[in-house]
Protein backbone atom coordinates (compact mmCIF):
# COMPACT_ATOMS: atom_id res chain seq x y z
CA UNK A 1 0.00 0.00 0.00
CA UNK A 2 1.89 2.97 -1.36
CA UNK A 3 1.49 6.50 -0.23
CA UNK A 4 -1.42 7.42 -3.11
CA UNK A 5 -3.20 4.82 -1.37
CA UNK A 6 -3.09 6.02 1.79
CA UNK A 7 -3.73 9.72 0.66
CA UNK A 8 -6.78 8.64 -1.02
CA UNK A 9 -7.75 6.20 1.94
CA UNK A 10 -7.71 9.49 4.31
CA UNK A 11 -9.08 11.71 1.18
CA UNK A 12 -12.26 8.69 1.58
CA UNK A 13 -12.53 9.29 5.60
CA UNK A 14 -12.40 13.41 4.98
CA UNK A 15 -15.19 13.49 2.69
CA UNK A 16 -17.40 10.92 4.50
CA UNK A 17 -17.28 12.61 7.72
CA UNK A 18 -17.79 16.18 5.81
CA UNK A 19 -20.54 14.80 4.26
CA UNK A 20 -22.28 13.61 7.69
CA UNK A 21 -21.54 17.08 9.13
CA UNK A 22 -23.01 18.73 6.06
CA UNK A 23 -26.27 16.07 6.53
CA UNK A 24 -25.84 17.13 10.33
CA UNK A 25 -25.79 21.43 9.79
CA UNK A 26 -28.97 20.73 7.17
CA UNK A 27 -30.85 19.52 9.44
CA UNK A 28 -30.28 21.41 12.14
CA UNK A 29 -30.89 24.34 9.46
CA UNK A 30 -34.48 23.29 8.45
CA UNK A 31 -35.45 22.04 11.67
CA UNK A 32 -33.01 23.01 15.04
CA UNK A 33 -35.02 25.49 16.13
CA UNK A 34 -38.41 23.31 15.87
CA UNK A 35 -35.83 20.30 17.54
CA UNK A 36 -37.34 20.97 21.14
CA UNK A 37 -41.42 20.78 20.21
CA UNK A 38 -40.45 17.76 18.38
CA UNK A 39 -39.29 16.08 20.94
CA UNK A 40 -41.49 17.36 23.87
CA UNK A 41 -44.80 15.75 21.50
CA UNK A 42 -42.46 12.63 20.82
CA UNK A 43 -40.83 11.11 23.70
CA UNK A 44 -44.31 11.70 25.66
CA UNK A 45 -43.91 7.00 25.67
CA UNK A 46 -40.82 4.88 25.09
CA UNK A 47 -41.93 3.76 21.96
CA UNK A 48 -42.04 7.17 20.24
CA UNK A 49 -39.17 8.12 21.54
CA UNK A 50 -36.92 4.91 20.09
CA UNK A 51 -38.48 6.02 17.23
CA UNK A 52 -37.64 9.51 17.13
CA UNK A 53 -33.85 8.57 18.17
CA UNK A 54 -33.80 6.30 15.10
CA UNK A 55 -35.41 8.64 12.51
CA UNK A 56 -33.27 12.02 13.45
CA UNK A 57 -30.25 9.05 13.60
CA UNK A 58 -31.20 7.69 10.07
CA UNK A 59 -31.43 10.93 8.62
CA UNK A 60 -28.01 12.62 9.99
CA UNK A 61 -26.25 9.23 9.66
CA UNK A 62 -24.65 9.75 12.64
CA UNK A 63 -25.87 8.40 16.68
CA UNK A 64 -22.95 10.61 17.71
CA UNK A 65 -24.97 13.82 16.43
CA UNK A 66 -27.78 12.57 18.01
CA UNK A 67 -26.06 11.73 21.74
CA UNK A 68 -24.46 15.04 21.63
CA UNK A 69 -27.65 16.62 21.02
CA UNK A 70 -29.48 14.60 23.67
CA UNK A 71 -26.65 15.48 26.24
CA UNK A 72 -27.12 19.46 25.49
CA UNK A 73 -30.81 18.89 25.76
CA UNK A 74 -30.72 17.22 29.12
CA UNK A 75 -28.23 20.17 30.73
CA UNK A 76 -30.43 22.60 29.52
CA UNK A 77 -33.73 21.04 30.93
CA UNK A 78 -35.01 20.58 27.80
CA UNK A 79 -35.40 17.11 28.06
CA UNK A 80 -35.33 14.57 31.05
CA UNK A 81 -33.29 11.77 31.67
CA UNK A 82 -35.52 9.39 31.66
CA UNK A 83 -36.52 10.95 27.72
CA UNK A 84 -33.22 10.90 26.94
CA UNK A 85 -33.33 6.96 27.03
CA UNK A 86 -34.86 6.38 24.65
CA UNK A 87 -33.62 8.70 22.40
CA UNK A 88 -30.30 7.09 22.72
CA UNK A 89 -31.50 3.22 22.33
CA UNK A 90 -33.20 4.73 19.01
CA UNK A 91 -30.35 6.45 17.97
CA UNK A 92 -28.35 3.41 18.28
CA UNK A 93 -31.08 1.45 16.16
CA UNK A 94 -30.95 4.49 13.75
CA UNK A 95 -27.17 4.32 13.14
CA UNK A 96 -27.44 1.09 11.35
CA UNK A 97 -28.78 2.88 8.79
CA UNK A 98 -25.89 3.96 6.88
CA UNK A 99 -24.30 0.33 7.03
CA UNK A 100 -27.39 -0.95 5.15
CA UNK A 101 -27.36 2.05 2.70
CA UNK A 102 -23.48 0.86 1.74
CA UNK A 103 -24.57 -2.98 1.43
CA UNK A 104 -27.35 -1.51 -0.95
CA UNK A 105 -24.11 -0.09 -3.21
CA UNK A 106 -25.47 2.52 -3.80
CA UNK A 107 -21.91 4.44 -4.33
CA UNK A 108 -22.74 4.20 -8.44
CA UNK A 109 -25.00 7.10 -8.15
CA UNK A 110 -23.78 9.12 -5.37
CA UNK A 111 -22.20 11.48 -7.35
CA UNK A 112 -25.67 12.44 -9.12
CA UNK A 113 -27.10 12.59 -5.35
CA UNK A 114 -23.99 14.99 -4.25
CA UNK A 115 -24.70 16.77 -7.85
CA UNK A 116 -28.43 17.03 -7.62
CA UNK A 117 -28.40 18.35 -3.93
CA UNK A 118 -25.26 21.08 -4.63
CA UNK A 119 -27.40 22.07 -7.47
CA UNK A 120 -29.95 23.13 -5.78
CA UNK A 121 -28.10 25.23 -2.75
CA UNK A 122 -26.42 27.23 -6.28
CA UNK A 123 -29.80 27.60 -8.10
CA UNK A 124 -32.90 27.57 -5.54
CA UNK A 125 -32.86 30.74 -3.49
CA UNK A 126 -35.35 29.15 -1.45
CA UNK A 127 -34.31 28.81 1.96
CA UNK A 128 -35.70 25.64 3.22
CA UNK A 129 -35.25 23.71 0.11
CA UNK A 130 -31.31 25.03 0.45
CA UNK A 131 -31.35 23.23 3.74
CA UNK A 132 -32.73 20.28 2.95
CA UNK A 133 -30.53 19.93 -0.45
CA UNK A 134 -27.61 20.07 2.24
CA UNK A 135 -29.01 17.05 3.54
CA UNK A 136 -28.63 15.19 -0.22
CA UNK A 137 -25.65 16.98 -0.96
CA UNK A 138 -24.03 15.40 2.39
CA UNK A 139 -25.26 12.11 1.24
CA UNK A 140 -23.82 11.69 -1.72
CA UNK A 141 -20.36 13.07 -0.61
CA UNK A 142 -20.60 10.56 1.91
CA UNK A 143 -20.44 7.40 -0.34
CA UNK A 144 -18.64 8.76 -2.40
CA UNK A 145 -15.93 9.11 0.40
CA UNK A 146 -16.89 5.76 0.99
CA UNK A 147 -15.94 4.39 -2.18
CA UNK A 148 -12.64 5.89 -2.07
CA UNK A 149 -11.91 4.15 0.70
CA UNK A 150 -13.10 0.75 -0.75
CA UNK A 151 -10.78 1.30 -3.35
CA UNK A 152 -7.71 3.29 -1.10
CA UNK A 153 -8.00 -0.75 0.39
CA UNK A 154 -7.54 -2.95 -2.48
CA UNK A 155 -3.59 -3.25 -2.55
CA UNK A 156 -3.78 -4.34 1.44
CA UNK A 157 -5.27 -8.04 0.17
CA UNK A 158 -1.72 -8.25 -1.17
CA UNK A 159 0.31 -7.52 2.43
CA UNK A 160 0.80 -10.71 4.29
CA UNK A 161 1.88 -8.63 7.66
CA UNK A 162 -1.80 -6.77 7.15
CA UNK A 163 -3.94 -9.81 6.57
CA UNK A 164 -2.12 -11.87 9.86
CA UNK A 165 -3.10 -8.90 11.80
CA UNK A 166 -6.83 -9.29 10.65
CA UNK A 167 -6.96 -13.10 12.02
CA UNK A 168 -5.96 -11.76 15.47
CA UNK A 169 -9.14 -10.10 15.53
CA UNK A 170 -10.56 -13.74 16.61
CA UNK A 171 -9.77 -13.05 19.68
CA UNK A 172 -12.66 -10.90 21.08
CA UNK A 173 -10.85 -8.84 23.72
CA UNK A 174 -8.58 -7.46 20.82
CA UNK A 175 -11.28 -6.79 18.49
CA UNK A 176 -13.50 -5.38 20.66
CA UNK A 177 -10.31 -2.41 21.80
CA UNK A 178 -9.40 -2.19 18.10
CA UNK A 179 -12.93 -1.20 17.35
CA UNK A 180 -13.53 0.68 20.52
CA UNK A 181 -10.10 3.22 20.49
CA UNK A 182 -10.20 3.78 16.53
CA UNK A 183 -14.04 4.88 16.51
CA UNK A 184 -13.13 6.95 19.48
CA UNK A 185 -10.32 8.79 17.64
CA UNK A 186 -12.24 9.16 14.94
CA UNK A 187 -15.58 9.86 16.67
CA UNK A 188 -18.01 8.05 14.24
CA UNK A 189 -19.22 4.83 14.42
CA UNK A 190 -20.89 4.88 10.54
CA UNK A 191 -17.26 5.52 9.41
CA UNK A 192 -15.65 2.77 11.15
CA UNK A 193 -18.42 0.37 10.69
CA UNK A 194 -18.10 1.75 7.26
CA UNK A 195 -14.13 0.89 6.69
CA UNK A 196 -14.86 -2.42 8.68
CA UNK A 197 -17.08 -3.13 5.29
CA UNK A 198 -14.86 -1.96 3.43
CA UNK A 199 -12.23 -4.35 4.88
CA UNK A 200 -14.73 -7.13 4.30
CA UNK A 201 -15.29 -6.51 0.52
CA UNK A 202 -12.02 -7.34 -0.33
CA UNK A 203 -11.92 -10.37 1.75
CA UNK A 204 -9.38 -9.52 4.14
CA UNK A 205 -11.50 -10.13 7.41
CA UNK A 206 -14.47 -12.77 8.00
CA UNK A 207 -17.16 -12.41 9.76
CA UNK A 208 -16.04 -14.56 12.43
CA UNK A 209 -13.39 -11.54 13.79
CA UNK A 210 -15.22 -8.19 12.19
CA UNK A 211 -18.42 -9.18 14.96
CA UNK A 212 -15.83 -8.23 17.93
CA UNK A 213 -14.35 -5.31 16.27
CA UNK A 214 -17.93 -3.92 15.35
CA UNK A 215 -19.21 -4.83 18.72
CA UNK A 216 -15.86 -2.51 20.31
CA UNK A 217 -17.00 0.10 17.53
CA UNK A 218 -20.18 0.62 19.02
CA UNK A 219 -18.82 1.45 22.37
CA UNK A 220 -15.96 3.61 20.97
CA UNK A 221 -18.54 6.07 19.59
CA UNK A 222 -19.75 6.78 23.06
CA UNK A 223 -16.83 9.43 23.41
CA UNK A 224 -17.76 11.86 21.49
CA UNK A 225 -20.88 11.92 24.12
CA UNK A 226 -18.21 11.61 26.91
CA UNK A 227 -15.82 15.02 25.69
CA UNK A 228 -19.41 17.09 25.12
CA UNK A 229 -20.36 16.35 28.58
CA UNK A 230 -17.91 18.13 30.18
CA UNK A 231 -18.15 21.01 32.27
CA UNK A 232 -21.67 20.09 31.72
CA UNK A 233 -24.47 19.53 34.72
CA UNK A 234 -24.12 16.14 36.26
CA UNK A 235 -27.70 15.12 34.85
CA UNK A 236 -26.01 15.47 31.56
CA UNK A 237 -22.90 13.53 32.06
CA UNK A 238 -25.69 10.99 33.53
CA UNK A 239 -26.94 10.78 29.72
CA UNK A 240 -22.78 9.53 28.58
CA UNK A 241 -23.52 6.70 31.57
CA UNK A 242 -26.98 5.57 30.02
CA UNK A 243 -25.32 5.16 26.60
CA UNK A 244 -21.99 3.48 27.56
CA UNK A 245 -23.98 1.27 29.76
CA UNK A 246 -26.25 0.25 26.57
CA UNK A 247 -23.57 -0.58 24.19
CA UNK A 248 -21.22 -1.94 27.15
CA UNK A 249 -24.37 -4.44 28.06
CA UNK A 250 -25.13 -4.78 24.70
CA UNK A 251 -21.38 -6.11 23.67
CA UNK A 252 -21.41 -8.45 26.96
CA UNK A 253 -24.63 -10.23 25.27
CA UNK A 254 -23.39 -10.88 22.17
CA UNK A 255 -20.13 -11.69 22.69
CA UNK A 256 -20.81 -14.54 25.02
CA UNK A 257 -23.75 -15.60 22.26
CA UNK A 258 -20.87 -15.74 19.52
CA UNK A 259 -18.40 -17.87 21.63
CA UNK A 260 -21.01 -20.30 23.20
CA UNK A 261 -23.56 -20.48 19.93
CA UNK A 262 -20.80 -20.04 17.36
CA UNK A 263 -23.92 -21.10 14.56
CA UNK A 264 -25.14 -16.96 15.28
CA UNK A 265 -22.57 -16.26 13.38
CA UNK A 266 -23.29 -18.97 10.71
CA UNK A 267 -27.02 -17.74 10.23
CA UNK A 268 -25.97 -13.77 10.19
CA UNK A 269 -23.89 -15.36 6.81
CA UNK A 270 -26.86 -17.19 5.61
CA UNK A 271 -28.82 -14.15 5.49
CA UNK A 272 -27.10 -12.73 2.81
CA UNK A 273 -24.38 -15.43 1.38
CA UNK A 274 -21.44 -14.42 -0.45
CA UNK A 275 -21.99 -10.45 1.02
CA UNK A 276 -19.44 -9.72 3.52
CA UNK A 277 -20.76 -6.04 3.49
CA UNK A 278 -24.39 -6.73 4.10
CA UNK A 279 -23.27 -9.48 6.72
CA UNK A 280 -21.43 -6.74 8.70
CA UNK A 281 -24.52 -4.39 8.34
CA UNK A 282 -27.28 -6.86 9.20
CA UNK A 283 -24.91 -8.08 12.19
CA UNK A 284 -24.93 -4.12 13.14
CA UNK A 285 -28.55 -3.95 13.11
CA UNK A 286 -29.10 -6.99 14.73
CA UNK A 287 -26.89 -5.78 17.75
CA UNK A 288 -28.89 -2.91 18.17
CA UNK A 289 -32.19 -3.68 17.55
CA UNK A 290 -31.91 -6.77 20.13
CA UNK A 291 -30.40 -5.35 22.77
CA UNK A 292 -32.69 -2.01 22.22
CA UNK A 293 -35.46 -4.91 22.78
CA UNK A 294 -34.13 -6.37 25.73
CA UNK A 295 -33.06 -3.20 27.34
CA UNK A 296 -36.30 -1.40 26.57
CA UNK A 297 -38.42 -2.40 29.91
CA UNK A 298 -35.34 -1.41 32.21
CA UNK A 299 -34.76 2.29 30.84
CA UNK A 300 -35.84 3.71 33.67
CA UNK A 301 -33.86 1.95 36.00
CA UNK A 302 -31.26 2.48 33.83
CA UNK A 303 -31.61 5.93 34.28
CA UNK A 304 -32.04 5.59 38.24
CA UNK A 305 -28.72 3.53 38.25
CA UNK A 306 -26.92 6.37 36.27
CA UNK A 307 -28.46 8.83 39.50
CA UNK A 308 -26.13 6.22 41.90
CA UNK A 309 -23.10 6.17 39.95
CA UNK A 310 -23.02 9.88 39.61
CA UNK A 311 -25.01 11.41 42.45
CA UNK A 312 -26.01 14.97 43.17
CA UNK A 313 -23.55 16.72 44.83
CA UNK A 314 -23.67 18.93 47.32
CA UNK A 315 -25.94 22.53 46.06
CA UNK A 316 -23.56 24.94 45.10
CA UNK A 317 -23.47 28.00 47.05
CA UNK A 318 -25.58 31.17 44.99
CA UNK A 319 -23.16 33.37 46.56
CA UNK A 320 -20.81 32.63 44.11
CA UNK A 321 -20.59 34.69 41.41
CA UNK A 322 -21.36 32.05 38.34
CA UNK A 323 -23.52 31.06 35.31
CA UNK A 324 -26.15 28.95 36.56
CA UNK A 325 -27.68 27.58 33.01
CA UNK A 326 -25.21 28.79 30.81
CA UNK A 327 -22.77 25.86 29.79
CA UNK A 328 -21.92 25.98 26.16
CA UNK A 329 -19.26 23.28 25.15
CA UNK A 330 -17.56 23.15 21.75
CA UNK A 331 -18.70 19.97 19.79
CA UNK A 332 -18.23 19.46 15.96
CA UNK A 333 -22.58 18.55 15.78
CA UNK A 334 -24.13 21.39 15.56
CA UNK A 335 -28.19 19.65 15.60
CA UNK A 336 -30.10 21.16 18.47
CA UNK A 337 -27.46 23.61 19.81
CA UNK A 338 -30.17 26.50 18.39
CA UNK A 339 -32.30 25.17 20.80
CA UNK A 340 -30.00 24.92 23.52
CA UNK A 341 -28.13 28.21 23.48
CA UNK A 342 -31.46 29.95 23.24
CA UNK A 343 -33.45 27.79 26.15
CA UNK A 344 -29.60 28.77 28.43
CA UNK A 345 -30.06 32.56 27.46
CA UNK A 346 -33.68 32.36 28.39
CA UNK A 347 -33.29 30.95 31.86
CA UNK A 348 -29.91 32.76 32.67
CA UNK A 349 -32.18 36.21 31.67
CA UNK A 350 -35.04 35.01 33.79
CA UNK A 351 -32.08 34.17 36.84
CA UNK A 352 -31.05 37.15 36.35
CA UNK A 353 -34.68 39.17 36.23
CA UNK A 354 -35.38 37.24 39.69
CA UNK A 355 -32.19 39.27 41.08
CA UNK A 356 -33.04 42.12 40.02
CA UNK A 357 -36.42 42.14 41.47
CA UNK A 358 -35.24 40.53 44.84
CA UNK A 359 -32.83 43.83 45.10
CA UNK A 360 -36.25 46.40 44.03
CA UNK A 361 -37.65 45.23 47.16
CA UNK A 362 -34.81 45.22 49.39
CA UNK A 363 -33.38 48.60 48.21
CA UNK A 364 -37.06 50.30 48.79
CA UNK A 365 -37.28 48.04 52.33
CA UNK A 366 -34.17 49.78 53.11
CA UNK A 367 -35.22 52.97 52.16
CA UNK A 368 -38.23 52.78 54.37
CA UNK A 369 -36.38 50.93 57.41
CA UNK A 370 -32.91 51.02 57.44
CA UNK A 371 -30.70 47.72 58.07
CA UNK A 372 -27.12 47.24 57.33
CA UNK A 373 -27.40 43.68 57.04
CA UNK A 374 -29.79 44.35 53.77
CA UNK A 375 -28.27 47.09 52.99
CA UNK A 376 -24.89 44.94 52.42
CA UNK A 377 -27.21 42.26 50.58
CA UNK A 378 -28.51 45.24 48.18
CA UNK A 379 -25.01 45.84 47.01
CA UNK A 380 -23.53 41.99 46.63
CA UNK A 381 -26.58 41.09 44.44
CA UNK A 382 -25.97 44.37 42.40
CA UNK A 383 -22.42 42.97 42.11
CA UNK A 384 -23.86 40.03 40.82
CA UNK A 385 -26.21 41.31 38.41
CA UNK A 386 -23.57 43.21 37.06
CA UNK A 387 -21.54 39.85 36.38
CA UNK A 388 -24.31 38.67 34.94
CA UNK A 389 -25.26 41.08 32.55
CA UNK A 390 -21.21 40.78 31.76
CA UNK A 391 -21.12 36.86 30.69
CA UNK A 392 -24.65 36.58 29.27
CA UNK A 393 -23.79 39.37 27.33
CA UNK A 394 -20.49 37.76 25.89
CA UNK A 395 -22.44 34.26 25.36
CA UNK A 396 -25.38 36.16 23.22
CA UNK A 397 -22.55 37.75 21.24
CA UNK A 398 -20.31 34.67 20.59
CA UNK A 399 -23.90 33.18 19.12
CA UNK A 400 -24.30 36.28 17.08
CA UNK A 401 -21.14 35.26 15.23
CA UNK A 402 -22.15 31.91 14.36
CA UNK A 403 -24.84 30.95 11.97
CA UNK A 404 -28.66 30.66 13.26
CA UNK A 405 -31.90 30.60 11.93
CA UNK A 406 -33.66 34.06 11.60
CA UNK A 407 -36.30 33.07 14.43
CA UNK A 408 -33.39 32.25 16.82
CA UNK A 409 -31.01 35.10 15.48
CA UNK A 410 -33.90 37.45 16.37
CA UNK A 411 -34.53 35.77 19.91
CA UNK A 412 -31.28 36.12 20.87
CA UNK A 413 -31.09 39.76 19.53
CA UNK A 414 -33.75 40.32 21.34
CA UNK A 415 -32.43 38.73 25.25
CA UNK A 416 -29.38 41.25 24.70
CA UNK A 417 -31.49 44.15 24.95
CA UNK A 418 -33.68 42.89 27.35
CA UNK A 419 -30.50 42.22 29.36
CA UNK A 420 -29.32 46.05 29.32
CA UNK A 421 -32.64 47.13 30.08
CA UNK A 422 -32.56 44.81 33.07
CA UNK A 423 -29.12 46.23 34.14
CA UNK A 424 -30.31 49.46 34.34
CA UNK A 425 -33.18 49.13 36.25
CA UNK A 426 -30.40 47.23 38.58
CA UNK A 427 -28.94 50.40 38.77
CA UNK A 428 -32.11 52.45 39.66
CA UNK A 429 -32.54 50.00 42.52
CA UNK A 430 -29.45 50.50 43.28
CA UNK A 431 -29.47 54.25 43.33
CA UNK A 432 -32.73 54.09 45.81
CA UNK A 433 -30.76 52.09 48.01
CA UNK A 434 -27.60 54.97 47.98
CA UNK A 435 -30.68 57.38 48.87
CA UNK A 436 -31.63 55.66 51.85
CA UNK A 437 -27.44 55.88 53.45
CA UNK A 438 -28.05 59.50 52.51
CA UNK A 439 -31.07 59.39 54.88
CA UNK A 440 -29.06 57.78 57.33
CA UNK A 441 -25.93 60.07 57.03
CA UNK A 442 -27.83 63.07 57.03
CA UNK A 443 -30.23 61.64 60.05
CA UNK A 444 -33.29 62.24 57.98
CA UNK A 445 -36.57 60.74 58.28
CA UNK A 446 -40.07 60.37 55.64
CA UNK A 447 -43.18 60.86 57.26
CA UNK A 448 -45.65 58.35 57.59
CA UNK A 449 -47.13 59.19 54.71
CA UNK A 450 -44.72 59.49 52.27
CA UNK A 451 -43.51 55.83 53.62
CA UNK A 452 -46.79 54.80 52.75
CA UNK A 453 -46.28 55.78 49.45
CA UNK A 454 -42.43 54.21 49.03
CA UNK A 455 -44.57 51.17 50.02
CA UNK A 456 -47.00 51.88 47.28
CA UNK A 457 -44.12 52.28 45.03
CA UNK A 458 -42.42 49.49 45.89
CA UNK A 459 -45.14 47.30 45.01
CA UNK A 460 -46.14 48.91 41.55
CA UNK A 461 -42.58 48.52 40.91
CA UNK A 462 -42.47 44.46 41.82
CA UNK A 463 -45.98 43.92 39.83
CA UNK A 464 -44.27 45.35 36.77
CA UNK A 465 -41.45 42.68 36.82
CA UNK A 466 -43.74 40.05 37.67
CA UNK A 467 -45.97 40.67 34.68
CA UNK A 468 -42.78 39.97 32.55
CA UNK A 469 -41.51 36.64 34.45
CA UNK A 470 -43.15 34.22 32.33
CA UNK A 471 -43.66 35.09 28.61
CA UNK A 472 -44.33 32.78 25.91
CA UNK A 473 -45.55 32.93 22.64
CA UNK A 474 -48.86 32.75 23.36
CA UNK A 475 -49.26 35.38 26.04
CA UNK A 476 -47.06 37.89 24.97
CA UNK A 477 -49.77 40.57 23.35
CA UNK A 478 -51.37 40.23 26.76
CA UNK A 479 -48.16 40.83 28.91
CA UNK A 480 -47.38 43.70 26.97
CA UNK A 481 -50.93 45.14 26.90
CA UNK A 482 -50.49 45.08 30.88
CA UNK A 483 -47.29 46.58 30.78
CA UNK A 484 -48.46 49.96 28.98
CA UNK A 485 -51.38 50.19 31.35
CA UNK A 486 -48.75 49.20 34.61
CA UNK A 487 -45.70 51.56 32.80
CA UNK A 488 -48.78 54.66 32.64
CA UNK A 489 -50.24 53.89 36.15
CA UNK A 490 -46.39 54.40 37.23
CA UNK A 491 -46.23 57.60 35.74
CA UNK A 492 -49.25 58.89 37.29
CA UNK A 493 -47.99 57.62 40.42
CA UNK A 494 -44.79 59.42 39.98
CA UNK A 495 -47.01 62.70 38.97
CA UNK A 496 -49.21 62.47 41.71
CA UNK A 497 -46.20 61.83 44.51
CA UNK A 498 -44.18 64.89 42.98
CA UNK A 499 -47.67 67.20 43.26
CA UNK A 500 -47.84 66.28 47.13
CA UNK A 501 -44.40 66.47 47.94
CA UNK A 502 -44.15 70.06 46.34
CA UNK A 503 -47.59 70.76 49.10
CA UNK A 504 -45.58 69.39 51.55
CA UNK A 505 -42.11 71.89 50.77
CA UNK A 506 -44.80 74.59 50.41
CA UNK A 507 -46.13 73.86 54.29
CA UNK A 508 -43.19 73.30 55.77
CA UNK A 509 -44.25 69.44 56.46
CA UNK A 510 -40.84 68.43 55.57
CA UNK A 511 -36.73 69.39 55.14
CA UNK A 512 -35.78 70.69 51.79
CA UNK A 513 -32.72 67.63 51.98
CA UNK A 514 -35.97 65.02 52.18
CA UNK A 515 -37.40 66.56 49.14
CA UNK A 516 -34.84 66.44 46.98
CA UNK A 517 -34.15 62.64 48.19
CA UNK A 518 -37.85 61.96 47.62
CA UNK A 519 -38.34 63.80 43.67
CA UNK A 520 -34.63 61.68 42.84
CA UNK A 521 -36.64 58.71 44.11
CA UNK A 522 -39.43 59.16 41.45
CA UNK A 523 -36.97 59.77 39.04
CA UNK A 524 -35.83 56.62 39.24
CA UNK A 525 -39.39 54.83 39.94
CA UNK A 526 -40.52 56.32 36.68
CA UNK A 527 -37.55 55.10 34.73
CA UNK A 528 -37.14 51.70 36.13
CA UNK A 529 -41.12 51.36 35.06
CA UNK A 530 -39.92 52.39 31.69
CA UNK A 531 -37.37 49.94 31.33
CA UNK A 532 -39.68 47.48 31.93
CA UNK A 533 -41.96 48.50 29.47
CA UNK A 534 -38.98 48.26 26.59
CA UNK A 535 -38.35 44.46 27.82
CA UNK A 536 -41.96 43.96 27.42
CA UNK A 537 -41.70 45.17 23.72
CA UNK A 538 -38.89 42.97 23.07
CA UNK A 539 -40.86 39.94 23.76
CA UNK A 540 -43.19 40.90 21.56
CA UNK A 541 -40.90 41.52 18.89
CA UNK A 542 -39.12 38.31 19.39
CA UNK A 543 -42.54 36.62 18.36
Amino acid sequence: MGITDVLSLLGGLALFLYGMQMMSNGLEAAAGNKMKSILEKLTSNRIKGVLVGAVITAVIQSSSATTVMVVGFVNSGLMTLKQAVWIIMGANIGTTITGQLIALDIGAIAPLIAIIGVAVMMFIKNEKAHHISSIFAGLGILFMGMDMMGAAMEPLQESEAFLNLMTKFSNPLVGILVGAVFTAIIQSSSASVGILQALAATGMIPLSSAVYVLFGQNIGTCITAVLASIGMKVNAKRTTIIHLMFNIIGTIIFTTICICVPQYITWVESLTPGNPVAQIANAHTIFNIVTTLILLPFGTNMADLAVKILPDSKKEDDEDLRLKYIRPFESSYSIGNSAVAVTQVKDEVGRMRDMVSKNISDAFDTLIRYDDKLRTKVAEREEYIDYLNKGISEYVVSLMAGEMSMDDSRKINGYYAIISNLERIGDHAINIAEYADDMKKWDLKFSDNVLEELEEMKQQCLASINNISDVDSENVDQVLEKAVTLEQKTDTMRDKYFKKQMQRLKKGKCKPQSGIVFSEILTDFERMGDHVLNIAQEYREME
